[in-house]
């Protein structure tokens, strides 16, 4: 499985279209890492990406648009209700698919190094990548604003940041990086525009002013829609949910009769979160997670996925094993299933219901030739220790090397067709679709090679001649077909 892990940089601009865009398009340049989703708000004046990807490609994507952010974010002239230190503030890694915490501090702290010795941003690591206790929350290193760290970094020396030198950018301020388990950033917009009340409900909810666990929050004014905020985070969703969190506003802002406007989310939310708050406004007695259908499925493929993949391990293991079988027919079998399986593909991409149809039922047919081979290769060796003075040894040994010539014969000819099906619409398509449809001509072949050869290996201990002649007439048209798609494999075809 693939070790992939999610990033949530937040940025100083959302008002600015060209940058948020020149941000998202940065990030998206490097292969192997997706943008999830991105929200701007210009009364924050800030944008959330969510990346995830693999290590290296995130590490250099979220690089990438750090940069930008250095080169087009002015913090001088930056104005926003949002507290902030940094052109790019705060780089959060939060492991997802096989990843662990302590690849995400690993890559905080490669990240970290990088924009300190080529941005010349001092960078401060938090939550779990820190190795420094007064700098594990968020806000303990925005205490202040920019003139606030400016001051601890030219009176503290333990305030010296982990990366990068020791005074702001001039432009860029500082940056926060860091790993940390999933987060919530769960708003809460009032019926009002007194923002003293939204600042007593965000100190009353709160888990620093003893309000709620895991909650951390404040108050803001939203100038565009002329209203206020209570502003959350929650850091751990399992001990205070959503729905309690929700709950706890709305009732002190009830008590000091103001309504709800509405709530919102800024990036990503654990799909558990909101089963969890489902299930606590609906009071079911008990909720299973399972419940949910697409959660059921997503679980049914991935057993599926995993039972594949052991099969497919299972089957390598039983190549390479000391035994005679599966051998080279079984994997030319596989070669030429993947290949038409991969015209299959071609075929929906083109629109081409027929060779789909065709190309479907031949790489089943290989499929079931795997094992086909392994049996007539099974029954082979056991006539072979008949005794010679067995009545029918004769007779059984014949039908069965018969047998362990035809099946690769018809490996060899199914993968001939289902290479020149393929080539019969690979003009048709697109030039990446036309390169992989390239490589299921090749693999073609190449199974067709493999199934060619083992029959011609066995065709020579067949002493029928009748059954020799008829055998080796099917291997010289292979051997012609084989011709045909050599020349397939490396003719380029013209562009759709």
């Amino acid at each position: 499985m693939l070790k992939i892990i999610e990033c949530i940089p937040n940025f100083s601009d959302g008002r600015n279209p060209a940058i948020i865009q020149a941000l998202i398009a940065a990030g998206r340049s490097v292969p192997g890492v997706w943008l999830l989703g991105h929200t701007s708000d210009p009364d924050h004046h800030r944008s959330v990406l969510t990346f995830a990807g693999r290590p290296d490609a995130l590490c250099n994507a979220v690089f990438q648009a750090i940069r930008i952010a250095t080169e087009r974010i002015d913090l001088r002239r930056h104005e926003g209700v949002h507290p902030r230190i940094g052109a790019t503030d705060v780089v959060p890694f939060v492991p997802l698919q096989d990843a662990t915490m302590e690849d995400c501090v690993q890559l905080a702290r490669r990240l970290g190094e990088r924009v300190g010795r080529e941005l010349q941003i001092p960078v401060f690591l938090y939550e779990q990548a820190t190795n420094h206790p007064d700098r594990t929350r968020l806000e303990s290193i925005r205490r202040g604003g920019l003139p606030g760290l400016s001051a601890r970094l030219a009176a503290d020396r333990n305030w010296r940041p982990d990366f990068g030198p020791s005074r702001l950018h001039e432009t860029a301020g500082a940056i926060v990086i860091g790993a940390r388990p999933p987060l919530i950033a769960f708003n809460v917009n009032l019926n009002t525009a007194d923002l003293t009340i939204a600042k007593a409900i965000a100190k009353t909810v709160r888990q620093s002013s003893g309000g709620l666990p895991h909650v951390k929050a404040i108050g803001i004014p939203l100038a565009g829609r002329g209203i206020v905020q209570v502003s959350m985070n929650i850091t751990d969703y399992r001990v205070t949910s959503m729905a309690t969190a929700f709950l706890a506003v709305k009732t002190e802002a009830t008590r000091t009769g103001v309504g709800i406007a509405d709530s919102e989310l800024i990036g990503l939310v654990p799909q558990a979160a909101l089963d969890q708050a489902a299930a606590a406004f609906l009071r079911f007695k008990r909720f299973d997670p399972m419940s949910v259908l697409e959660t059921k499925l997503a679980a049914a493929m991935s057993a599926q996925s995993h039972a594949d993949a052991s099969q497919i391990e299972a089957f390598l293991q039983a190549v390479a094993a000391a035994t005679p079988a599966p051998a080279g027919g079984s994997v030319a079998a596989l070669v030429g299933a993947l290949a038409a399986s991969l015209g299959v593909m071609g075929a929906r991409l083109g629109k081409e219901p027929a060779a789909e149809q065709q190309l479907a039922d031949m790489s089943r047919r290989l499929q079931t030739l795997m094992q086909e081979d392994c049996d007539a290769y099974e029954v082979f060796a056991q006539a072979r220790k008949l005794p010679a003075d067995h009545a029918d040894r004769s007779a059984i040994l014949t039908a069965a090397l018969q047998r362990i010539t035809e099946v690769p014969l018809e490996i060899a000819e199914l993968a001939c067709e289902a290479g020149r099906a393929i080539a019969s619409f690979r003009t048709g398509v697109s030039a990446p679709v036309q390169s992989d449809l390239t490589v299921g001509i090749i693999m073609a072949v190449a199974a067709a090679e493999a199934g060619l050869h083992t029959a011609n290996t066995n065709l020579k201990y067949q002493q029928i001649q009748h059954l020799k002649c008829s055998l080796a007439q099917r291997c010289s048209k292979i051997s012609n077909c084989l011709e045909e798609l050599k020349g397939l494999c490396y003719t380029p075809p013209s562009v759709a």
